[in-house]
């Protein structure tokens, strides 16, 4: 058994599961996170959720603007961790994640080499996938094309949402980051390199453009839309409410099968008090949906404050 001195980098809460159970099991030297950021009105420095576990356990925490600083550099000097574990951070420099003995590995929320990118967990939803999970891989230098040392997986169930899918993979991929751990300490972890077949699909950055629910897809593929991007960032649409255009923010829909309404893709209607809208396929019933600088809304809610003559000038 080789002792480990680990040093961790993470950011937000889905990081902090893993810490926390890397904590029970072996000597955490350092904790490298995020700088503090202002938010707010107040702009009040606000602490990852990472920072904050670090700080309730007396770990060390380093907080870098610049990963290739000579002040860096000399922190991990004095530090000396053999074994460096990443999850959800930024890109490392080479020098730093060369610097460990036994090298650092990254857990990441898909079975890779499929969902390499920013965002696996919202585009596995959004894509209808079956199964996800996450993998243990060693850093080289590209994103996320490292030797993969382990993996579990799990199944994406019906009406699955990337916040429920988030909270699975948050203790599978902990799990997996003890285990790898183990397995390096005793020497029997095996890496092998990543092959990409031809079903390969990414997890790209969401942006305001990708977001967009289309209409014109089928009512299936809406569904698994909205729900791969609730409850962040949430799906959007343009509403046209009394001749303006306002985005509005869609957090939940379900296909309506009763209702049997010839009418164009995109037609939005009232009926018997739901809020429905025409796609490629089926009828589609808005569950939830929030306007700009608005709380989010249950349609019952939000139908209490229009009448029928305000909601039939409404279109999507």
């Amino acid at each position: 058994m080789k002792k480990l001195k680990i040093l961790f980098l993470g950011t937000p809460d889905f990081a902090v599961e893993t810490l926390s159970k890397l904590h029970q099991h072996f000597e955490i030297v350092g904790v490298v996170t995020a700088p503090d950021k202002p938010s707010g009105r107040g702009r009040k420095l606000n602490q990852s959720a990472v920072k904050k576990y670090a700080l309730e356990k007396n770990l060390e925490v380093l907080q870098p603007t610049n990963l290739k600083s000579d002040e860096f550099q000399q922190d991990l000097n004095r530090l000396n961790p053999n074994l460096a574990i990443v999850v959800a951070f930024r890109m490392l420099p080479k020098k730093v994640w060369s610097f460990p003995e036994y090298g650092t590995f990254n857990i990441h929320a898909s079975l890779l080499p499929n969902y390499r990118g920013a965002a696996p967990i919202n585009w596995a939803v959004m894509n209808g996938e079956k199964e996800t999970g996450v993998t243990s891989f060693y850093l080289d230098e590209k994103i996320d094309t490292g030797a993969i040392i382990d993996s579990r997986s799990v199944e994406i169930e019906k009406h699955e949402t990337a916040g429920s899918l988030h909270d699975k993979l948050m203790v599978l991929g902990a799990d997996l980051a003890v285990e790898t751990a183990k397995a390096i300490s005793e020497g029997s972890a095996v890496a092998k390199k990543q092959i990409k077949d031809s079903d390969y699909k990414e997890a790209p950055k969401l942006t305001k453009e990708n977001t967009k629910i289309n209409w014109n897809n089928d009512a299936d593929q809406i569904i698994n839309f909205v729900n791969g991007l609730n409850p962040y960032p949430l799906a959007w649409a343009s509403l046209i409410e009394e001749g303006k255009t306002v985005q509005i923010k869609i957090g939940c829909v379900e296909i309506e099968n009763e209702i049997d309404q010839e009418a164009h893709v995109g037609e939005l209607i009232l009926k018997k008090n739901k809020l429905l809208i025409k796609s490629r396929t089926k009828w589609i019933s808005i569950k939830e949906l929030k306007y700009p600088g608005k709380k989010m809304l249950k349609i019952q809610d939000f139908l209490n404050g229009y009448n029928q003559a305000n909601a039939d000038k409404m279109e999507l």
